[in-house]
């Protein structure tokens, strides 16, 4: 019996805490990229991909996304004063499109935290569609950089391929 007290005094002793230490992990590569209108070359565009009750949201500064087949990627920056920004929000309830684009906004769920990423670079491709009378655009994110209200990084970032989105030949 004092052998086994003596080692449950040892545990308690010599066992570490990790504290509040959270690796959170976003992975959003099974949800397709939406948008609320129609997504316009050459102005800004709000696209967004839904994972239950959370929200990937690009917000890409106009013209970024352009009408013309690139040989090189076009790049803007990722920051939370640029006009290119990244926001991750978790909410009380699983999120619907409805959510983004209603007129009067919708006051459920509630956003529980919103997370504007503090950098990194959102690259796009533009290719001619196969139909010959749209433009595809695959949306990449490379770096990106999350830090939660705790200072904890967001490490695991399971996004690099946002998505595609088409626009129509001009």
């Amino acid at each position: 019996m004092k052998k086994f007290l003596f080692s449950s005094l040892l545990f308690v002793l010599f066992s570490c805490d990790d504290g509040d230490l959270q690796i959170e992990t976003l992975d959003f590569d099974s949800a397709s990229i939406q948008f609320c209108t129609t997504v316009v070359a050459n102005e800004a565009n709000v696209l967004f991909k839904l994972n239950d009750s959370e929200a990937l949201i690009l917000q890409l500064a106009a013209g970024t996304i352009k009408n013309e087949v690139t040989t090189d990627t076009i790049e803007s920056s990722v920051g939370a004063n640029g006009p290119t920004k990244i926001i991750y929000r978790t909410f009380s309830d699983k999120v619907s499109k409805a959510y983004f684009c209603s007129e009067i906004p919708l006051t459920e769920p509630m956003v529980i935290e919103e997370i504007i990423a503090e950098g990194g670079t959102v690259s796009i491709t533009t290719v001619l569609s196969d139909d010959g009378i749209s433009y595809e655009h695959t949306i990449e994110l490379i770096e990106i950089s999350l830090l939660t209200s705790e200072n904890n990084r967001i490490t695991d970032l399971s996004i690099n391929n946002f998505g595609a989105v088409v626009t129509p030949f001009e």
